[in-house]
């Protein structure tokens, strides 16, 4: 008996020298289960190594989660689906694949204050981190806060590297900020520096038509625009949605009615 605890013991040592925290936690219950239930090596080995993946997937997406910013509880779980259109429903469910990601797709979700745009995308942030993309929620206030300090202190290229590891970064309210030219600047060379390479995920107050009153001047706003509407997809979450279709460089923009907000 004293034999079999020094090795249980000596087992345990290994395999969390060896960073397999979740085997470590469960080998010798596995090793019983498997004796009564006569399992092979094989699938004894299997057991702890599945649950070992196990472990490891909650603690990154425990990490995942803390590391993003999103709003607590914000989760589709607490989302009043049934009170959305069977359409936006359908969008919805196609962002939860996290599709949209690998061809470095826009979302935008469009409309006026309360009818659950932030809740919306907030909800997606989580099952983007689910599937193990890490992602950033932030005020786009606090953003440009952050580039506009980096800028300052000459390591605005640094800080937009650490924003670049995020496979999704979720700008809040970009329609409530109003820019000086510094503010502008750093806001546009964020959306430039992830164009057609990382998505990014928008809630705005403001159609199209009035980004001018985030970036001043009129080229600087077509320009921003262009960055995101290369490839991108709305999420209508009031009565105004915008669709854009493209020929070649030409943009066409259409505005469709949605009668049932978030």
């Amino acid at each position: 008996m004293s034999q079999t605890n020094n090795r249980y013991s000596e087992l345990h040592t290994l395999l969390t020298q060896l960073n397999l925290t979740g085997m470590a936690d469960v080998f010798a219950d596995v090793a019983l289960r498997a004796t009564k239930e006569g399992l092979s090596h094989e699938a004894y080995l299997y057991e702890l190594a599945r649950q070992e993946w196990e472990l490891r997937t909650q603690r990154r997406t425990a990490r995942l989660v803390r590391q993003s910013g999103l709003p607590v509880e914000k989760t589709f779980r607490t989302l009043a689906l049934s009170r959305l259109s069977p359409t936006l429903q359908l969008q919805l469910e196609r962002l939860k694949s996290a599709s949209f990601l690998e061809t470095a797709t826009n979302i935008i979700a469009i409309g006026k204050p309360g009818v659950g745009k932030s809740h919306a995308l907030a909800a997606v942030g989580y099952e983007l981190i689910e599937a193990g993309y890490p992602v950033l929620w932030i005020p786009t206030s606090a953003l440009v806060q952050r580039l506009l300090a980096a800028k300052r202190d000459l390591r605005l290229p640094q800080e937009l590297a650490k924003l670049d590891k995020f496979a999704c970064v979720i700008l809040d309210d970009i329609g409530y900020v109003q820019h000086d030219r510094d503010e502008m600047e750093v806001l546009f060379t964020f959306l430039a520096e992830r164009y057609e390479r990382k998505s990014v995920m928008i809630t705005t107050n403001l159609v199209f038509s009035e980004w001018e009153r985030i970036f001043k001047d009129p080229m600087t706003t077509l320009a921003a625009i262009d960055r995101l509407v290369h490839s991108y997809e709305s999420a209508y979450c009031d009565k105004i949605k915008e669709v854009m279709t493209e020929n070649r460089r030409g943009k066409i923009w259409q505005e469709l009615r949605v009668q049932q907000p978030i």
